[in-house]
């Protein structure tokens, strides 16, 4: 375990409903009366919050790497200000998006060396305990985000192409790291989606 608390993240692809299931599982726990801290990223604190403005902006240029760099700026302050607080106060700590974004999106999307986003991995120094990877049709992926409004940020706004390659990149990290990635069909209804989270967290972290 991560301190004395457990943490949870969940991955996927634009328009995969991450948020939705992140907020259905707190819901459930915290009707256990769990201690759920539910964040996201890039944000989570108001410099991360800052830090996403600009990166989401797809009217400002950059390039893989100054957009890694910024990734891991906010995530420094993130992890430090409130995740490892909240984790060591024995809180379940719930992250809509966190590291295996950077390297499917970063690495398998735009091309970024593994050997970079390792590194700064490595330097932010905290692991998630247990990782939901929510996988949907591209079909439905566009639906979702069609149905949202509103302006696309810099990643909805790339192609299909850009899609697969993510997805692909999510794929191969949840099978390399079975004991810590499970994969769950992201077009099941929220409380299906919930129920099984809640099931494997109590399985695999005892909680």
């Amino acid at each position: 375990m991560s301190a004395s608390g457990v943490f949870v993240t969940l991955e996927g692809g634009e328009g995969a409903g991450k948020s939705t299931a992140a907020a259905a599982l707190a819901g459930l726990l915290r009707a256990e009366g769990c201690d759920v801290v539910v964040t996201r990223e890039p944000g989570g604190t108001p410099g991360a919050e800052a830090i996403r403005g600009v990166l989401l902006n797809a009217e400002i240029p950059l390039s893989p790497l100054v957009q890694t760099l910024l990734i891991n700026a906010a995530r420094a302050d993130h992890v430090a200000a409130l995740i490892r607080p909240a984790l060591a106060r024995g809180a379940i700590v719930i992250c809509d998006r966190y590291q295996d974004s950077t390297m499917a999106y970063q690495h398998g999307g735009l091309g970024l060396p593994v050997a970079t986003i390792a590194a700064l991995n490595a330097l932010i120094g905290l692991a998630p305990d247990l990782t939901f990877m929510l996988e949907v049709p591209a079909s439905v992926a566009r639906q979702r985000l069609a149905a949202r409004g509103g302006a696309s940020d810099r990643y909805e706004r790339l192609d299909e192409e850009f899609g697969r390659r993510i997805a692909a990149s999510f794929r191969a990290i949840a099978a390399a790291e079975p004991a810590r990635c499970l994969v769950l069909d992201g077009t099941d209804s929220p409380a299906a989606i919930a129920a099984a989270m809640r099931a494997a967290l109590r399985a695999r972290c005892g909680r």
